[in-house]
């Protein structure tokens, strides 16, 4: 049988794990009798910790969140999770680093040394694609308002910038949207929301958004497409747009290619690839230039026919032409002699 001191530990961790637990189950999951963990209860209430005892055939526990809730205690499995996941937070951006250093140092500092030398032992570098590099960071107590709005269910007002200029808030309205989802993409935070003034559904740049208080009512979920959050973004991000809304590439086309979804889905990283039948797919991709995408479309080196739009086209033509005039020349300076000797022909 465990020691009091680590049964009480395993009790008061089980307690913070589910909002109510029946004394039998709590009894089964540390292999102690009813009794013993009546009395483990009653020594952690001496200890401070507002446990509540719930009614019911079986009886049962709930550990309240009272204001004078004493330090939480962890086993080793939950500091050293805690720990990895604010040494993670502190090298992968979105806009916690400094406060998720400091938190990890006062962690870090009450540690036991078996436990120190286990953390110090994990280095994670963060590797970030160029072009989010100097991304600029979210205000965590922006973060906490957000998020605070999403869980209340309650309209948002907020001021939201444009990339050139911040609005003026004695001139121009605040945007009204009712909060969903706070994501990360890119080093970046983005508020996925239903925008009341436009009838539909949006990605804020937090970065570029300032709350404005009080907020509003409260109001009743809508179903995002595709179902959830994780399907919304996957579409959003996918290449149609930046996450902001703003599109992603200059031109967009559509072909059908003679392959199977299946088989180009892996080499297709920012565009959106839809089944057709067993042997076709349709490609949706995007590009800074027509020629470019039309090359892009070519490297699958497959038959395929053109959905559109009319420049796609035209780039194809124009692409055909010059590779067809390329070969043309290249074969002619390539073709054999017909008189005269070679350097093979001398003895």
């Amino acid at each position: 049988m465990r020691k009091t001191s680590a049964r009480l530990l395993a009790l008061l961790s089980l307690l913070q794990a589910r909002r109510d637990w029946p004394g039998a189950l709590l009894a089964e999951r540390l292999d102690v009798s009813p009794r013993t963990v009546r009395r483990d209860i009653d020594r952690l209430r001496e200890l401070g910790y507002p446990i509540a005892a719930l009614k019911g055939p079986d009886g049962g526990y709930r550990l309240g969140a009272g204001t004078q809730l004493p330090p939480l205690l962890f086993d080793d499995d939950q500091v050293v999770a805690l720990a990895v996941a604010l040494r993670t937070a502190a090298v992968t951006g979105a806009g916690i680093e400094e406060d998720a250093v400091r938190a990890l140092a006062t962690v870090r500092q009450v540690m036991p040394a078996r436990l120190r030398h286990r953390i110090d032992a994990l280095q994670i570098t963060a590797v970030t694609r160029p072009r989010t590099d100097l991304a600029p960071q979210a205000d965590t107590e922006v973060l906490l308002t957000l998020s605070t709005a999403i869980r209340a269910r309650e309209i948002l007002r907020f001021d939201y910038r444009s990339p050139d200029h911040a609005p003026d808030p004695s001139t121009s309205p605040p945007r009204r949207a009712e909060p969903h989802h706070l994501v990360t993409w890119g080093s970046r935070w983005y508020l996925v929301a239903w925008d009341l003034d436009r009838e539909d559904w949006r990605t804020f740049r937090v970065d570029r958004l300032t709350p404005r208080t009080p907020t509003g009512p409260r109001f009743t979920p809508r179903e995002l497409p595709g179902g959830d959050v994780t399907a919304y973004v996957a579409t959003r991000f996918r290449g149609a747009h930046h996450p902001d809304g703003t599109p992603a590439w200059p031109c967009r086309g559509e072909v059908v290619l003679h392959l199977p979804a299946t088989e180009i889905t892996g080499y297709v990283h920012d565009g959106l690839v839809e089944e057709v039948s067993s042997d076709r797919c349709r490609l949706t991709l995007g590009s800074w230039s027509w020629p470019s995408l039309a090359a892009l479309i070519g490297r699958f080196d497959v038959d395929f026919e053109i959905v559109g739009p009319a420049e796609l086209t035209e780039a194809f033509g124009r692409l055909g032409k010059r590779y067809a005039e390329a070969a043309a020349r290249s074969t002619s300076s390539n073709a054999p002699r017909t008189s005269g000797t070679t350097p093979l022909d001398t003895p």
